[in-house]
């Protein structure tokens, strides 16, 4: 009998040896929390929340997203004393990343987390992170997000009556095929490509001479499987977590696009509590930032053994190879900076500013 092939985002676990440890940890747990409710869950309940925080993402159970996510719950919600209820809704359960960005900008929730290709549908300066071949590194892009911009974005965000709360990253993303590995921009001339709903993916596409479909991530997975579209761009991460593997057959290492996320909130809501919980809402949040990247970064070479477990061939472009995108990269960026704001050009110098100093002061 073939085995299947075991997943960092699903181990598989014997039966027998399964029911003796759920055992051990049911009774582990039932101690746990009796002494939690001695020494914890009484005084919180002795005040009951003054404020709801409803997070919602795409974000699928069981990764690392959803493990900071559920860390973040816990650390406001005690370090508040019960004063913050955190409610986090994973899985895409509150609408797709567009819906539940907008849901956070009208209110509707008081906080998301997504993708800057998103979050851009409402602080557009976001998007060009993702303009293709940007940053070379992901040291490169820690040190634009934390030292550089986050200023300069947190007032975009205020001035669109959202808050940055705190990064988080989606990674590199590279291409998954049907139909063949992707060594040179020809490979995916005419090729329908499902697509991010954001410009920035549009035209890099198009420069790359494919012919993009925008769809929103809930729809992808069966999009690949009736032949709406012959193939895509995300990280091994996400392409894993979301199921898209399981129509891929070639996924090529080009990591063409460095793919931040963010935890963001409502303006409203945030500035409706108290100094001390604000503080502490951003404090806790991007403590958890470098545990988060490394977590998810760590993941990566095991999720390529992954792919190549199942039957899909993972190809590395030559260094050749990678160089022929150079031009048709830097065409799709001077074709999104033709019409993009000032807002954005002006991100945009920064950013490139900030990458010149930081590559000559010997950064990699």
């Amino acid at each position: 009998m073939t085995r299947r092939p075991s997943s960092p985002l699903s181990p598989s676990i014997d039966p027998v040896r399964a029911r003796h440890t759920r055992r051990s940890v049911l009774t582990l747990l039932l101690l746990a929390v009796g002494l939690l409710t001695l020494w914890t869950v009484r005084p919180a309940l002795a005040q009951e929340a003054a404020f709801t925080l409803k997070l919602a993402s795409v974000a699928p159970s069981e990764t690392p997203w959803a493990t900071g996510l559920e860390a973040f719950k816990a650390s406001v919600e005690a370090k508040s004393a019960g004063k913050i209820k955190v409610r986090a809704f994973l899985n895409g359960v509150q609408g797709d990343e567009n819906e539940t960005v907008d849901k956070c900008y009208k209110g509707q929730l008081q906080g998301v987390g997504a993708s800057t290709g998103s979050i851009a549908s409402i602080v557009p300066e976001l998007s060009v992170l993702e303009l293709p071949y940007l940053f070379r590194s992901a040291t490169e892009a820690d040190h634009i997000l934390d030292k550089v911009i986050t200023p300069t974005v947190e007032k975009a965000f205020a001035g669109k009556g959202l808050v940055l709360g705190f990064w988080s990253e989606n990674g590199f993303r590279s291409f998954g095929t049907s139909f063949g590995a992707i060594r040179t921009p020809a490979d995916l001339k005419g090729r329908k490509m499902r697509a991010q709903e954001n410009n920035v993916h549009l035209e890099m596409y198009r420069a790359f001479g494919a012919s993009p479909v925008p769809i929103p991530v809930t729809e992808v997975l069966t999009s690949l499987q009736t032949g709406v579209v012959e193939g895509y761009d995300n990280t091994p991460l996400f392409s894993q977590a979301a199921q898209w593997t399981g129509a891929t057959k070639f996924y090529s290492l080009t990591q063409h696009i460095y793919q931040p996320a963010a935890i963001v909130f409502n303006k409203a809501w945030f500035d409706s509590l108290p100094a001390d919980l604000r503080a502490l809402v951003l404090a806790e949040g991007r403590a958890l930032v470098p545990g988060m990247r490394s977590q998810i970064r760590a993941m990566d070479p095991f999720l390529l053994q992954n792919m190549t477990a199942m039957r899909i061939q993972v190809y590395t472009p030559t260094a050749a190879e990678k160089a022929s995108f150079d031009a048709p990269a830097k065409q799709a960026r001077d074709n999104y900076l033709a019409k993009a704001t000032a807002g954005e050009k002006a991100l945009y110098k920064q950013i490139t500013d900030g990458l010149a100093a930081y590559r000559a002061a010997g950064g990699k």
